[in-house]
């Protein structure tokens, strides 16, 4: 089948997913759906400060204006509001009252959900990797299996970040959103798998990065309910910030008079469509900031004009600033995992215990089905993160009455039915590399994104290592007696894990034969790309875009590798972090922070 008629049967089967979510609701406005004042739809939006202004021609402007309210703008925003006007725009809508983001059983509702209005927007790579991007105020940290741990001394380093700054700044979001998980039964017997393996010493619940078996923290509470960088909204100056929802911004605005170009201001569309302009005011130091993510900023960019000059005239885009580098150095952590089976439901778990090796291989795990009664309920099919998704089904078998027929089927299965959990192997710091290019000038469509997986073969290298591990954790004693998996011939697990992976990268007959081939054609994310905006390529190491005034790039596009296991912590950190660094080099003392 080729990659348009896999695709067609993808969204027959999309389809089918929000069937019985017609009469449900992710963002019903209601008094609870923005919790803080200082956030509104879009449509409410006036460029005038006053009537007065209005007839005058004037323009109410800001001292900063972010555009994307995710992981790294939501704690920007907060804390430049301290001293400045801030205005943040999202492009999605707000996460407070949508119980399918709010709570860890719903996780998988918002990957499934491909509706305009769902807190996940679905992409797939050239490479035929399913993929999703946030779109919802507190980004990622609304969709992703909640885990946090810091990056390494190594990595801080490296990017040049000030140790004493990055160290206050992680504790300022770990008192808001972070909590010890109770582990799970399934992260107990990694945990103790990993260290019969010699993955060593146990380091126990920490933040840090450190080589061995580890606990980290979580966004879940006890209860299971979700906390996101959104919440870190509650720090912020309410007189000074403005937040708006379903502000879906189409480009950044340029003064070109000048020798170098100067950002002046956004254009942007409400959730009814009309077009508004905000502007920066004319103060020294006033900025437009992107945080839009590894798609978002180089995508918002090239869309303004500064990118590949070649590819802007394609699309009759005016070019501002010709940089070939936009859009570059796209990379994706390959994940690949091999499915457990049970005789036993197992208790619902994402990620909590890690194992960091020396050889750039993390290995985690997941169990386990939930969901909510009060939650929108699905079909649950491709893009859902439960047990055994279209396992049932041979790959060359998956027609698109098949498809249909599956997922009829599974509608009402009892959540017993989904018995086992997932062993996660994850490639550190992929060499391989990929690139970004705009397909048309919409900005709501998703660009065009290659990975380009195991194109460089020590990533292959690493993830048959990985591989190898977790065969050697499924063999140990620890690991047996957990799960009474009797199971001795470890290729018939790769074989259910072949059918439990779901992409379009074509399958050969000798996957389990062949570890560099089950890599390859079993290769899935964790959602941890980066990359498209590079320092010293995009951007400098204040984050300031090359050649243009007052423009900035603060998130994971600007990132070479994802740090961490999970980026999610550091993301956030970069947001405080960057925030107290302006604040500082433009007030000194006076800025009290």
């Amino acid at each position: 089948m080729d990659l348009v008629g896999a695709v067609k049967i993808f969204l027959l089967c999309c389809s089918l997913l929000c069937l019985c979510a017609a009469t449900a609701s992710q963002g019903k406005e209601n008094s609870s759906e923005y919790r803080y004042p200082f956030i509104r739809r879009a449509s409410s939006f006036s460029s005038t400060s006053s009537p007065s202004a209005s007839q005058s021609g004037c323009h109410k402007t800001y001292d900063y204006i972010i555009v994307g309210g995710g992981t790294a703008g939501c704690p920007l925003a907060a804390t430049l509001s301290q001293n400045f006007s801030v205005l943040l725009l999202e492009r999605g809508g707000a996460p407070f009252d949508n119980v399918n983001v709010s709570y860890l059983k719903n996780f998988h509702i918002s990957l499934a959900d491909t509706s305009p209005t769902s807190a996940s927007q679905l992409f797939i790579s050239t490479d035929g990797v399913f993929n999703s991007r946030a779109r919802v105020l507190g980004g990622g940290t609304c969709i992703n299996a909640g885990f946090y741990t810091r990056a390494s001394t190594r990595y801080v380093a490296k990017a040049g970040w000030d140790a004493k700054l990055v160290n206050e700044s992680y504790p300022w979001i770990e008192r808001q959103i972070v909590h010890q998980p109770k582990l799970a039964p399934w992260q107990k017997a990694l945990r103790d798998g990993l260290l019969e393996v010699g993955i060593s010493p146990f380091n126990g619940f920490t933040f840090d990065h450190l080589y061995g078996t580890k606990v980290g923290g979580t966004i879940f509470d006890e209860s299971g309910k979700r906390h996101t960088a959104a919440d870190l909204l509650a720090e912020a100056n309410p007189e000074k910030l403005s937040v708006l929802v379903y502000a879906r911004v189409q480009k950044i605005m340029f003064d070109t008079a000048a020798k170098r170009p100067r950002a002046v201001g956004v254009i942007f569309k409400d959730e009814n469509g009309n077009q508004h302009q905000a502007f920066l005011a004319k103060r020294r130091g006033s900025e437009i900031i992107l945080s839009c993510g590894a798609l978002g900023s180089p995508q918002m960019l090239m869309l303004s004009g500064i990118g590949p000059k070649a590819e802007l005239k394609k699309l009759n885009i005016s070019v501002v600033l010709n940089n070939r580098f936009v859009g570059k150095g796209m990379s994706d952590n390959p994940l690949n995992t091999v499915f457990v089976p049970t005789n036993r439901p197992e208790e619902q778990s994402l990620i909590q215990t890690v194992g960091i090796t020396k050889k750039g291989v993390y290995i985690e795990a997941s169990s386990g089905f939930g969901q909510s009664s009060d939650s929108i309920r699905y079909s649950h099919g491709m893009m859902s993160a439960e047990i055994g998704q279209l396992s049932t089904i041979p790959p060359r078998q998956r027609t698109a009455q098949a498809i249909r027929e599956y997922a009829e089927s599974k509608q009402y299965l009892p959540h017993e039915a989904f018995m086992g959990g997932f062993i996660l192997e994850k490639i550190a710091s992929p060499l391989s590399k990929g690139h970004l290019y705009l397909i048309n000038t919409n900005v709501d469509d998703n660009p065009s994104i290659t990975f380009n997986y195991f194109s460089h073969p020590y990533d292959l290298e690493r993830c048959v290592e990985g591989i190898r591990m977790v065969e050697k954790i499924v063999r140990t004693q620890h690991f047996i007696n957990y799960t009474k998996c009797n199971e001795k011939n470890f290729d018939k697990l790769l074989n259910m894990s072949i059918k439990a992976n779901i992409n379009l990268v074509p399958k050969h007959t000798n996957d389990t034969k062949s570890m560099e081939q089950f890599c390859k054609d079993t290769v899935i994310t964790i959602w941890h790309y980066h990359g498209g905006c590079h320092v010293g390529k995009v951007v400098n190491h204040q984050y300031k875009v090359l050649g243009v005034h007052r423009l900035r790039v603060i998130d994971g596009s600007t990132f070479r590798e994802s740090p961490g296991t999970n980026p999610q912590a550091t993301v956030m950190m970069m947001g405080r972090y960057m925030g107290l660094k302006i604040l500082r080099e433009r007030l000194g003392a006076a800025a009290g922070v």
